[in-house]
C-alpha cells in the first residue's frame, strides 16, 4: 500500500487530495515539521522531520515523503506527478503533450506563484500585517504575484482547465500553491477567472475530503 509520510497540515496535502480523487487507499505516517515542536499547540506525531528514523529516509529532513512498492520520492510535485502518471487519466497525462504540459504548469506554480504566496500567508495567518514593514512584504509579494496569476487568468479564459480542458495533477498542484494567497482579497479579486476556478477546484469532493481531515489536525 502506498505511504504518506506528513501531517496533512503539509504539502503532504497535495498527495492526500489526489489519493482521494483516485479513490487509492494509503496510509499516513504523521510526521511533525519540526520547527512546530516548540508550540505547545502542535499535534502529537511519533516522527519530526529532524528524527533519526526519518532521516533515514529523507535525508533532507522535509515532508512530505512518498514510499510506492520500494520507490521513495520526495517532493509533493514529483509525488503527485508520479500518481498521476502511473494511475494515467483523467487526472494523468494522455500523451508526451500533455506531460509536458503538467510538468510545465506545476514547475510555473513552485518557481513563479509559491515563494510570494507563501510570504502572504504567513503574515496574515500570524496577524503580522501592522507594521509597515509587514504592509511592504505584502505588497511587494502581491506586486510579483500580478504577471504569473496575468498569465492564468487569460489561460483559463481561453480553456477552462490548465491542460486538455479537463481537470489534471496540474489543475490540483497549482490550486494548491495559490490556495496561499487565497485570503488577501485586493490582490485575487483582480483575477475573476482564477478565483472562480480555484472556488471550482476546491468545491471538489476529494479536495473537501482532504480539507476536512486536514481541519480536523491541531493548527
Amino acid at each position: 500500500m502506498l505511504t504518506i509520510y506528513g501531517v496533512t497540515r503539509s504539502r503532504a496535502s497535495r498527495i492526500i487530495w489526489l489519493c482521494h480523487e483516485l479513490g487509492l487507499p494509503f496510509r499516513q505516517v504523521p510526521v511533525i515539521q519540526a520547527y512546530r515542536l516548540a508550540d505547545p499547540k502542535a499535534p502529537d506525531a511519533p516522527q519530526n522531520t529532524r528524527s533519526e528514523s526519518f532521516l533515514k529516509l529523507s535525508p533532507a529532513g522535509a515532508i512530505p515523503v512518498m514510499r510506492d512498492g520500494d520507490l521513495v520520492v520526495s517532493e509533493s510535485l514529483a509525488c503527485t506527478m508520479h500518481l498521476a502518471r502511473t494511475h494515467g487519466q483523467p487526472y494523468g497525462p494522455a500523451d508526451p503533450t500533455e506531460d509536458a504540459l503538467m510538468l510545465q504548469w506545476s514547475f510555473y506554480a513552485a518557481t513563479s506563484v509559491e515563494q510570494d504566496a507563501l510570504t502572504i500567508l504567513f503574515l496574515h495567518k500570524q496577524g503580522q500585517i501592522q507594521s509597515g514593514a509587514d504592509q511592504a512584504a505584502v505588497a511587494n509579494a502581491s506586486e510579483r504575484l500580478i504577471r504569473p496569476l496575468a498569465v492564468l487568468e487569460d489561460h483559463l479564459a481561453r480553456n477552462g482547465y490548465l491542460v486538455g480542458g479537463r481537470f489534471t495533477v496540474a489543475d490540483l498542484n497549482m490550486a494548491e500553491v495559490i490556495r496561499y494567497a487565497q485570503g488577501h482579497h485586493a490582490l485575487l479579486d483582480q483575477f475573476p477567472g482564477v478565483t472562480a476556478w480555484l472556488n471550482d477546484c476546491q468545491a471538489r469532493p476529494a479536495f473537501r475530503k482532504m480539507w476536512n481531515e486536514r481541519l480536523a489536525e491541531p493548527e
